[in-house]
């Protein structure tokens, strides 16, 4: 090592500073309010070769899977990409998670040579297919759900097909301009850097890993969790399940999903990305949160999975919610697994959902617009803190994201403003917390009143099959889905877990999210 301990973290937040600079420009510069308010994207630096140098605390999902993104784009264009180029991909077989998720990847060169990239994920409301949100409930193909780029250099030719494609070409413009702009941004700063022992980052990550594997005990655990269903067709309520098997051998450790399911026929399938990036968020927030983010991290982690099945889908397999929803069952069945290693320190189950709101209308008064939302639910009850003088479980958040999203809501002035809605409730679910002597976190209830024609998509887990308790603890209540014609409760439709369904002016979309299940056996 060329550089002593201190000089090291300096260097790692010198890096991890870099995304969370280009994440507040991002986030200051674009035009949604799905970016601009609720913080859905994420930005990191990488290596010469593509490998993960470091991250912002952004969205799990995007962080763990980008630098598949970054490989794609580094096989595609190696060194050729040049100074000033960047290029753009969302394509879930070619490094992207799903189509919304557009990734925009740039080389940092310095004194004539390559010496790292800089990437942000953005979730673009609308980049067109079958339904507005571009996350059609009935999708069995992926180009249902889109516009599909495999890694291209961003021309503004290009840049005119992913505005062609979407129904919102402003806000796209707007959003698309906002990650060229971040990527800018972090190329300078990283340039400044190009100095630095990188590589010397990722060995730190590699023994940090090793550490804490080294620390827990030689075995084998399996956990096995179920989605609800993989669709709104009755043929499609049926569950599908998530297999997940953790062997740890020495400073090694493997996660074996190869037993799950095969992919559907619709769109609850999750790219092999999307499946590594769950596994790492549980082995982070179960072995040793503070692990690193970086690529030395990986060299120790194997995730083992089936191309063909639903944690590993192949074209053309739609995988609109594998990204949002299979996303949050793999990471908790990941996690129980890990539990069987280090028994009596993983929280109960949180909601294990994203609870996708998708609004908008082709055109009409207001023109063509589309909303995207997701909602708060229950965290898991919890065991004391490690180390902590007061060892009693402690309660699960309320109304909170949980898992693989880390997003905010949306302000409901800024939703009114920019859209023909208006919020009629938002409080938190009273009782819907499994008991235990750490009780899980509340739900919330969600109502949002149309104010004019428009067609909803739902894309929520959780409405069957609730969220677990641990150690003695009682599940979490499941969400609800529901439809008030005209605003009326008393003549509520029940909505499955999956839908899209045209909506009138004056109708109502009412959605209970579900709570956290709950830690330890009660108190009596």
């Amino acid at each position: 090592m060329s550089l002593d301990p201190a000089a090291l973290q300096v260097l790692i937040a010198r890096l991890s500073g870099v995304a969370e600079e280009m994440g507040a420009v991002l986030r200051r510069a674009a035009y949604s309010p799905n970016i601009k308010e609720r913080a859905d994207c994420s930005a990191a630096v990488f290596d010469a070769t593509g490998a993960l140098l470091a991250q912002a605390e952004h969205i799990p999902v995007h962080l763990g899977s980008m630098p598949a993104s970054v490989a794609a784009v580094v096989a595609a264009f190696g060194d050729t990409l040049g100074p000033g180029e960047q290029a753009v991909v969302n394509d879930p077989y070619d490094g992207g998670t799903h189509l919304n998720d557009i990734t925009v990847v740039a080389p940092c060169w310095a004194d004539g040579r390559l010496v790292g990239w800089v990437a942000n994920r953005a979730h673009h409301a609308d980049v067109g297919g079958d339904a507005p949100g571009s996350m059609p409930a009935d999708a069995t193909h992926i180009d249902q759900e889109g516009l599909r780029l495999p890694p291209t250099r961003l021309t503004p030719q290009v840049r005119a097909a992913v505005l062609a494609a979407s129904r919102t070409p402003l806000e796209r413009a707007g959003d698309l301009d906002a990650q060229v702009g971040a990527n800018v941004v972090g190329v300078a700063r990283l340039a400044e850097r190009a100095h630095e022992p990188f590589h010397e980052v990722l060995d730190h990550g590699e023994r940090r890993a090793r550490a804490a594997l080294a620390a827990l005990p030689d075995g084998e655990w399996t956990a096995v969790d179920v989605l609800d269903s993989f669709g709104p067709a009755p043929h499609q309520q049926v569950p599908v399940r998530i297999r997940c098997t953790v062997r740890v051998d020495g400073d090694q450790v493997t996660f074996d999903l190869a037993g799950s399911d095969d992919q559907v026929e619709g769109n609850t399938n999750a790219v092999r990305a999307v499946t590594v990036s769950s596994v790492l968020f549980a082995l982070k927030a179960v072995v040793d949160p503070g692990l690193p983010s970086n690529a030395g991290v990986d060299r120790v982690v194997h995730v083992r999975t089936r191309p063909g099945s639903v944690t590993d889908a192949v074209f053309p397999a739609a995988v609109g919610a594998g990204n949002v929803e299979v996303s949050q069952r793999v990471a908790e069945v990941a996690a129980r697994a890990l539990s069987g290693a280090v028994p009596g320190q993983v929280a109960a189950a949180s909601q294990g959902t994203m609870n996708n709101v998708l609004v908008g209308a082709e055109d009409g008064e207001q023109g063509a617009w589309v909303y995207y939302e997701t909602l708060a639910g229950g965290q898991g009850g919890r065991p004391a803190a490690p180390g902590a003088a007061d060892d009693r479980p402690r309660a699960g958040m309320s109304g909170v994201h949980t898992g693989m999203t880390n997003t905010l809501n949306t302000p409901v002035e800024a939703l009114e403003r920019s859209y023909p809605l208006r919020v009629r409730a938002l409080r938190l679910r009273r009782g819907s917390g499994g008991e235990g002597a750490g009780p899980g976190g509340e739900g919330v209830e969600r109502e949002l009143e149309l104010l004019c024609d428009a067609t909803v998509s739902l894309i929520t887990e959780r409405r069957q099959t609730a969220p677990w308790g641990l150690a003695g603890g009682g599940d979490g209540g499941v969400g609800v889905n529901q439809l008030l014609p005209g605003g009326d409760a008393s003549a509520a439709v029940e909505l499955p877990d999956k839908v899209t369904l045209a909506v009138r002016a004056g109708d109502v979309v009412r959605i209970w999210t579900p709570g956290g299940g709950g830690w330890g056996s009660a108190p009596e």
